[in-house]
Protein backbone atom coordinates (compact mmCIF):
# COMPACT_ATOMS: atom_id res chain seq x y z
CA UNK A 1 0.00 0.00 0.00
CA UNK A 2 1.30 3.64 -0.50
CA UNK A 3 1.11 6.41 1.53
CA UNK A 4 0.32 9.23 -0.67
CA UNK A 5 1.70 12.58 0.83
CA UNK A 6 2.53 14.76 -2.52
CA UNK A 7 -1.13 16.01 -3.05
CA UNK A 8 0.96 19.28 -3.28
CA UNK A 9 2.03 18.51 -6.74
CA UNK A 10 -1.23 16.58 -7.53
CA UNK A 11 -4.12 15.57 -5.70
CA UNK A 12 -6.48 12.17 -6.62
CA UNK A 13 -9.63 13.47 -8.23
CA UNK A 14 -12.32 13.70 -6.43
CA UNK A 15 -15.72 11.38 -6.72
CA UNK A 16 -17.76 14.14 -8.06
CA UNK A 17 -15.11 15.88 -10.53
CA UNK A 18 -14.87 12.28 -12.25
CA UNK A 19 -18.81 11.22 -12.42
CA UNK A 20 -18.97 15.22 -13.84
CA UNK A 21 -15.91 14.52 -16.34
CA UNK A 22 -17.76 11.13 -17.23
CA UNK A 23 -20.69 13.14 -18.32
CA UNK A 24 -19.14 15.78 -19.89
CA UNK A 25 -17.11 14.02 -22.14
CA UNK A 26 -20.25 11.86 -23.19
CA UNK A 27 -21.61 15.25 -24.84
CA UNK A 28 -21.06 15.98 -28.12
CA UNK A 29 -20.15 19.50 -29.85
CA UNK A 30 -17.66 22.29 -29.99
CA UNK A 31 -18.81 24.90 -27.75
CA UNK A 32 -18.06 27.39 -30.71
CA UNK A 33 -20.56 25.70 -33.13
CA UNK A 34 -24.05 27.62 -33.53
CA UNK A 35 -26.07 24.47 -33.86
CA UNK A 36 -27.35 22.59 -31.06
CA UNK A 37 -25.00 20.50 -30.08
CA UNK A 38 -22.38 23.14 -29.88
CA UNK A 39 -25.16 25.31 -27.99
CA UNK A 40 -25.30 22.79 -25.21
CA UNK A 41 -21.32 22.57 -24.97
CA UNK A 42 -21.52 26.41 -24.41
CA UNK A 43 -24.03 26.22 -21.70
CA UNK A 44 -22.15 23.71 -20.08
CA UNK A 45 -18.80 25.53 -20.32
CA UNK A 46 -21.07 29.00 -19.23
CA UNK A 47 -22.91 27.23 -15.97
CA UNK A 48 -19.37 26.06 -14.82
CA UNK A 49 -17.60 29.45 -15.77
CA UNK A 50 -20.85 31.30 -13.25
CA UNK A 51 -19.95 28.41 -10.67
CA UNK A 52 -16.36 28.97 -10.41
CA UNK A 53 -17.00 33.08 -10.01
CA UNK A 54 -19.65 32.52 -7.30
CA UNK A 55 -17.51 30.35 -5.32
CA UNK A 56 -14.40 32.73 -5.33
CA UNK A 57 -16.28 36.18 -5.15
CA UNK A 58 -15.77 37.02 -8.64
CA UNK A 59 -17.86 37.53 -12.17
CA UNK A 60 -18.41 35.11 -14.64
CA UNK A 61 -16.79 37.40 -17.37
CA UNK A 62 -13.56 37.22 -15.22
CA UNK A 63 -12.83 33.61 -15.04
CA UNK A 64 -10.72 32.99 -18.40
CA UNK A 65 -9.71 28.84 -18.71
CA UNK A 66 -6.53 27.83 -19.09
CA UNK A 67 -4.64 24.53 -19.46
CA UNK A 68 -3.25 25.15 -15.76
CA UNK A 69 -1.74 27.61 -13.12
CA UNK A 70 1.23 27.50 -15.27
CA UNK A 71 -0.43 29.08 -18.60
CA UNK A 72 -2.26 31.32 -16.13
CA UNK A 73 0.69 32.80 -14.64
CA UNK A 74 2.30 33.01 -17.88
CA UNK A 75 -0.84 35.43 -19.23
CA UNK A 76 -0.86 36.72 -16.44
CA UNK A 77 2.51 38.21 -16.74
CA UNK A 78 3.73 38.79 -19.67
CA UNK A 79 0.00 39.90 -21.11
CA UNK A 80 -0.23 42.49 -18.12
CA UNK A 81 3.22 43.50 -18.30
CA UNK A 82 3.57 44.10 -22.41
CA UNK A 83 0.07 45.72 -22.29
CA UNK A 84 1.39 47.85 -20.04
CA UNK A 85 4.18 49.02 -21.42
CA UNK A 86 2.78 49.24 -24.79
CA UNK A 87 0.70 51.95 -23.53
CA UNK A 88 3.35 53.82 -21.48
CA UNK A 89 7.06 52.48 -22.05
CA UNK A 90 7.79 54.42 -18.97
CA UNK A 91 5.96 51.01 -16.78
CA UNK A 92 9.38 49.06 -17.85
CA UNK A 93 9.63 47.45 -14.24
CA UNK A 94 8.78 43.74 -12.95
CA UNK A 95 8.55 43.22 -9.42
CA UNK A 96 8.72 39.46 -8.68
CA UNK A 97 8.82 37.79 -5.22
CA UNK A 98 11.90 35.61 -4.86
CA UNK A 99 10.17 32.41 -3.64
CA UNK A 100 7.66 32.66 -6.64
CA UNK A 101 6.56 29.58 -8.84
CA UNK A 102 8.91 28.68 -12.13
CA UNK A 103 5.99 29.70 -14.18
CA UNK A 104 6.25 33.21 -12.90
CA UNK A 105 9.94 33.55 -12.39
CA UNK A 106 10.29 31.97 -16.36
CA UNK A 107 7.87 34.62 -17.84
CA UNK A 108 9.92 37.67 -15.45
CA UNK A 109 13.15 36.08 -17.17
CA UNK A 110 11.45 36.56 -20.81
CA UNK A 111 10.31 40.11 -19.73
CA UNK A 112 13.79 40.81 -19.00
CA UNK A 113 15.09 39.75 -22.51
CA UNK A 114 12.51 42.39 -23.65
CA UNK A 115 13.83 45.02 -22.05
CA UNK A 116 11.99 45.19 -18.62
CA UNK A 117 13.73 45.80 -15.54
CA UNK A 118 12.71 42.81 -13.53
CA UNK A 119 13.29 43.33 -9.46
CA UNK A 120 13.19 40.09 -7.38
CA UNK A 121 11.52 41.36 -4.09
CA UNK A 122 13.42 39.65 -0.90
CA UNK A 123 11.99 37.64 2.11
CA UNK A 124 12.34 37.26 5.38
CA UNK A 125 13.40 34.03 6.67
CA UNK A 126 10.11 32.18 7.27
CA UNK A 127 9.47 32.77 3.49
CA UNK A 128 7.32 35.92 3.76
CA UNK A 129 8.04 39.04 0.95
CA UNK A 130 9.48 41.77 3.02
CA UNK A 131 6.83 44.41 3.27
CA UNK A 132 8.97 47.39 3.54
CA UNK A 133 11.53 46.64 0.58
CA UNK A 134 7.82 46.26 -1.02
CA UNK A 135 6.87 49.47 -0.18
CA UNK A 136 10.51 51.22 -0.87
CA UNK A 137 10.75 50.05 -4.03
CA UNK A 138 7.28 51.18 -5.04
CA UNK A 139 7.34 54.37 -3.56
CA UNK A 140 10.84 54.77 -5.82
CA UNK A 141 8.84 54.99 -8.99
CA UNK A 142 5.41 53.94 -8.75
CA UNK A 143 4.72 55.39 -12.34
CA UNK A 144 7.40 52.87 -13.77
CA UNK A 145 6.32 49.94 -12.33
CA UNK A 146 4.41 47.50 -14.80
CA UNK A 147 3.59 44.89 -12.80
CA UNK A 148 4.11 43.08 -9.01
CA UNK A 149 3.60 39.42 -8.73
CA UNK A 150 3.54 37.17 -5.45
CA UNK A 151 1.64 33.86 -4.96
CA UNK A 152 -0.51 33.81 -2.33
CA UNK A 153 0.57 30.36 -0.57
CA UNK A 154 4.22 28.96 -1.25
CA UNK A 155 4.09 25.11 -3.26
CA UNK A 156 6.88 24.45 -0.91
CA UNK A 157 7.24 25.44 2.45
CA UNK A 158 3.16 26.55 2.73
CA UNK A 159 3.88 30.04 3.96
CA UNK A 160 1.10 32.21 3.22
CA UNK A 161 2.17 35.90 1.93
CA UNK A 162 0.30 38.65 3.32
CA UNK A 163 -1.91 39.18 0.35
CA UNK A 164 -4.30 41.47 1.38
CA UNK A 165 -1.42 43.90 2.45
CA UNK A 166 0.00 43.53 -1.02
CA UNK A 167 -3.14 44.07 -2.69
CA UNK A 168 -3.60 47.61 -1.02
CA UNK A 169 0.13 48.70 -1.92
CA UNK A 170 -0.62 47.94 -5.76
CA UNK A 171 -4.33 49.94 -5.31
CA UNK A 172 -2.50 52.79 -3.45
CA UNK A 173 -0.18 53.33 -6.50
CA UNK A 174 -2.89 51.77 -9.31
CA UNK A 175 -0.16 49.21 -10.33
CA UNK A 176 -1.54 45.34 -11.57
CA UNK A 177 -1.05 43.14 -8.93
CA UNK A 178 -1.41 38.90 -10.14
CA UNK A 179 -1.06 36.33 -7.44
CA UNK A 180 -0.82 32.54 -8.33
CA UNK A 181 -2.96 31.22 -5.69
CA UNK A 182 -2.75 27.43 -6.82
CA UNK A 183 -1.65 26.07 -3.75
CA UNK A 184 -3.51 28.28 -1.39
CA UNK A 185 -7.39 27.49 -3.32
CA UNK A 186 -9.55 25.26 -0.91
CA UNK A 187 -7.02 25.47 2.09
CA UNK A 188 -7.57 29.33 2.50
CA UNK A 189 -10.10 31.56 2.46
CA UNK A 190 -9.07 32.58 -1.29
CA UNK A 191 -11.05 35.59 -2.89
CA UNK A 192 -11.25 37.23 -5.91
CA UNK A 193 -13.77 39.81 -4.72
CA UNK A 194 -13.06 43.83 -5.22
CA UNK A 195 -14.86 44.87 -2.38
CA UNK A 196 -12.24 42.37 -0.22
CA UNK A 197 -9.43 42.59 -2.47
CA UNK A 198 -9.18 45.77 -4.60
CA UNK A 199 -6.01 45.80 -5.75
CA UNK A 200 -5.62 42.38 -6.89
CA UNK A 201 -5.70 42.11 -10.58
CA UNK A 202 -5.32 38.81 -12.20
CA UNK A 203 -5.37 35.10 -9.89
CA UNK A 204 -3.96 31.86 -11.23
CA UNK A 205 -5.76 28.61 -10.05
CA UNK A 206 -5.43 25.08 -11.34
CA UNK A 207 -7.44 22.45 -11.40
CA UNK A 208 -5.78 18.75 -10.25
CA UNK A 209 -4.78 20.95 -7.16
CA UNK A 210 -8.54 20.94 -6.14
CA UNK A 211 -8.98 17.71 -7.26
CA UNK A 212 -10.41 18.34 -10.75
CA UNK A 213 -8.42 16.69 -13.58
CA UNK A 214 -5.11 17.99 -15.00
CA UNK A 215 -5.04 20.38 -17.70
CA UNK A 216 -7.50 22.77 -17.19
CA UNK A 217 -7.05 26.15 -15.00
CA UNK A 218 -7.85 29.45 -14.71
CA UNK A 219 -7.14 32.93 -15.26
CA UNK A 220 -9.34 35.29 -13.16
CA UNK A 221 -8.52 38.79 -14.32
CA UNK A 222 -10.46 42.09 -13.55
CA UNK A 223 -12.67 42.95 -16.90
CA UNK A 224 -11.17 46.40 -16.96
CA UNK A 225 -7.70 45.47 -17.10
CA UNK A 226 -5.97 45.62 -20.82
CA UNK A 227 -3.93 42.06 -21.21
CA UNK A 228 -2.13 41.47 -24.16
CA UNK A 229 -3.02 38.00 -25.32
CA UNK A 230 -0.25 34.79 -25.45
CA UNK A 231 -1.86 32.97 -27.75
CA UNK A 232 -3.93 33.59 -30.99
CA UNK A 233 -6.35 32.28 -32.64
CA UNK A 234 -10.05 31.97 -33.03
CA UNK A 235 -10.45 34.46 -29.93
CA UNK A 236 -12.18 32.33 -27.27
CA UNK A 237 -12.16 33.36 -23.45
CA UNK A 238 -11.82 37.08 -24.29
CA UNK A 239 -9.33 37.15 -27.08
CA UNK A 240 -6.83 36.27 -24.23
CA UNK A 241 -6.61 32.18 -24.60
CA UNK A 242 -7.58 30.98 -28.01
CA UNK A 243 -8.05 27.32 -28.27
CA UNK A 244 -11.41 24.88 -28.25
CA UNK A 245 -12.27 25.20 -24.96
CA UNK A 246 -12.19 21.20 -23.23
CA UNK A 247 -16.00 20.94 -22.02
CA UNK A 248 -15.62 17.84 -19.91
CA UNK A 249 -12.71 19.14 -18.18
CA UNK A 250 -14.39 22.45 -17.48
CA UNK A 251 -17.57 20.92 -15.85
CA UNK A 252 -15.17 18.65 -13.53
CA UNK A 253 -12.74 21.68 -12.62
CA UNK A 254 -15.77 23.75 -11.38
CA UNK A 255 -17.69 20.56 -9.83
CA UNK A 256 -14.21 20.18 -7.50
CA UNK A 257 -13.45 24.04 -7.05
CA UNK A 258 -17.68 24.05 -5.75
CA UNK A 259 -16.75 21.22 -3.17
CA UNK A 260 -13.77 22.01 -1.99
CA UNK A 261 -14.43 25.72 -1.81
CA UNK A 262 -17.47 25.01 0.43
CA UNK A 263 -16.04 21.92 2.96
CA UNK A 264 -12.76 23.96 2.85
CA UNK A 265 -13.26 25.28 6.97
CA UNK A 266 -14.07 21.47 8.07
CA UNK A 267 -11.09 20.23 5.56
CA UNK A 268 -8.55 22.45 6.39
CA UNK A 269 -8.52 22.13 10.06
CA UNK A 270 -8.54 18.14 9.96
CA UNK A 271 -5.15 18.90 7.72
CA UNK A 272 -3.65 21.33 10.15
CA UNK A 273 -4.06 18.70 12.92
CA UNK A 274 -2.22 15.86 10.91
CA UNK A 275 0.28 18.35 9.30
CA UNK A 276 0.79 19.49 13.36
CA UNK A 277 1.04 15.76 13.83
CA UNK A 278 3.85 15.04 11.38
CA UNK A 279 5.49 18.07 12.32
CA UNK A 280 5.98 17.42 15.32
CA UNK A 281 7.06 13.40 14.72
CA UNK A 282 10.01 15.21 12.00
CA UNK A 283 11.61 17.45 14.80
CA UNK A 284 12.11 14.59 16.99
CA UNK A 285 13.69 12.94 14.54
CA UNK A 286 16.32 15.71 13.90
CA UNK A 287 14.63 17.56 11.43
CA UNK A 288 14.41 21.09 10.90
CA UNK A 289 10.71 22.55 9.65
CA UNK A 290 10.99 25.27 7.08
CA UNK A 291 8.48 28.56 7.37
CA UNK A 292 6.44 30.27 9.45
CA UNK A 293 5.03 29.24 13.03
CA UNK A 294 2.33 31.56 12.86
CA UNK A 295 -1.19 29.60 11.97
CA UNK A 296 -2.23 32.44 10.11
CA UNK A 297 1.29 32.39 7.73
CA UNK A 298 1.26 28.91 7.10
CA UNK A 299 -1.06 26.57 4.67
CA UNK A 300 -2.46 23.70 6.25
CA UNK A 301 -1.55 20.50 4.32
CA UNK A 302 2.12 21.41 3.46
CA UNK A 303 5.08 20.08 6.02
CA UNK A 304 8.92 21.27 4.74
CA UNK A 305 11.28 19.48 6.33
CA UNK A 306 15.54 19.71 6.28
CA UNK A 307 17.63 16.63 6.70
CA UNK A 308 20.94 17.94 7.58
CA UNK A 309 22.82 14.42 7.20
CA UNK A 310 21.01 13.34 4.05
CA UNK A 311 20.17 14.87 0.68
CA UNK A 312 16.77 14.70 -0.39
CA UNK A 313 17.53 13.27 -3.67
CA UNK A 314 18.28 10.03 -1.74
CA UNK A 315 15.38 10.26 0.88
CA UNK A 316 13.08 10.43 -1.39
CA UNK A 317 14.08 7.18 -3.01
CA UNK A 318 14.44 5.47 0.21
CA UNK A 319 10.57 6.85 0.65
CA UNK A 320 9.58 5.77 -2.47
CA UNK A 321 11.08 2.30 -1.60
CA UNK A 322 9.04 2.00 1.64
CA UNK A 323 6.02 2.97 -0.64
CA UNK A 324 5.78 6.57 0.72
CA UNK A 325 5.57 9.49 -2.10
CA UNK A 326 6.53 12.86 -1.33
CA UNK A 327 8.78 15.33 -3.11
CA UNK A 328 11.58 17.49 -2.68
CA UNK A 329 11.82 21.00 -2.07
CA UNK A 330 13.99 21.65 -5.51
CA UNK A 331 13.86 21.36 -8.85
CA UNK A 332 15.14 18.32 -10.71
CA UNK A 333 16.73 19.08 -13.81
CA UNK A 334 18.31 16.04 -15.85
CA UNK A 335 17.86 13.96 -13.04
CA UNK A 336 20.54 15.77 -10.93
CA UNK A 337 18.47 17.95 -7.19
CA UNK A 338 19.38 21.70 -7.64
CA UNK A 339 19.31 23.66 -4.70
CA UNK A 340 15.52 25.02 -3.67
CA UNK A 341 15.71 29.07 -4.96
CA UNK A 342 13.08 29.28 -2.44
CA UNK A 343 15.31 27.85 0.25
CA UNK A 344 18.50 29.73 -0.53
CA UNK A 345 16.32 33.17 -1.20
CA UNK A 346 15.49 32.49 2.70
CA UNK A 347 18.96 32.23 3.70
CA UNK A 348 19.88 28.56 3.89
CA UNK A 349 22.70 27.23 2.83
CA UNK A 350 23.53 25.77 -0.82
CA UNK A 351 23.93 22.23 1.60
CA UNK A 352 20.75 22.92 2.80
CA UNK A 353 18.66 23.83 0.68
CA UNK A 354 19.17 20.30 -1.22
CA UNK A 355 18.62 18.53 1.76
CA UNK A 356 14.68 19.69 1.82
CA UNK A 357 11.89 17.32 1.61
CA UNK A 358 7.82 18.69 1.34
CA UNK A 359 5.56 16.33 2.72
CA UNK A 360 1.75 17.51 1.27
CA UNK A 361 -1.75 16.80 2.52
CA UNK A 362 -4.50 16.22 1.01
CA UNK A 363 -8.56 14.80 1.12
CA UNK A 364 -7.58 10.83 1.15
CA UNK A 365 -4.60 11.66 4.21
CA UNK A 366 -5.11 10.19 7.37
CA UNK A 367 -3.42 9.32 10.37
CA UNK A 368 -2.50 5.86 9.13
CA UNK A 369 -0.38 7.96 6.39
CA UNK A 370 1.57 10.31 9.38
CA UNK A 371 2.31 7.12 11.45
CA UNK A 372 3.52 5.10 8.29
CA UNK A 373 5.83 7.86 7.45
CA UNK A 374 6.66 8.33 11.46
CA UNK A 375 7.47 4.57 11.90
CA UNK A 376 10.30 4.24 8.76
CA UNK A 377 11.78 7.33 8.47
CA UNK A 378 14.42 6.28 11.51
CA UNK A 379 15.77 3.45 9.48
CA UNK A 380 15.86 5.46 6.33
CA UNK A 381 17.37 8.71 7.56
CA UNK A 382 20.14 6.27 9.01
CA UNK A 383 20.66 4.44 5.61
CA UNK A 384 20.66 7.47 4.01
CA UNK A 385 23.09 9.25 6.11
CA UNK A 386 25.79 6.17 5.87
CA UNK A 387 25.74 6.27 1.56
Amino acid sequence: MQHYLDHAATTPMLPVAIDTWQLGAAELGNASSIHASGRNARRIVEESRERIAARLGAHPGEVVFTSGANEADNLAVLGLARARRAVASRMNRVLVSAVEHPAVRSAAAQLATEGFEVVELPVDGRGLLRLDVLCDDIRHAPEQVALLSCMWANNETGAVQPVAEIAAQAAAHAIPYHCDAAQALGFLPVTFAAAAMPGLTAMSISGHKVGGPMGIGALLVRKDAAVAPTSYGGGQERRLRSGTVPVALIASFAAALEEVVTEREHRAARLRKLRDMLADGLRELGAEIVGPTETSHLAPHICYAVFPAVPAETLLLLLDQAGIAASAGSACSAGVVQPSEVLLAMGYSAEQAVSGVRFSLGWTTDADDIDALLQVLPALLERGASR
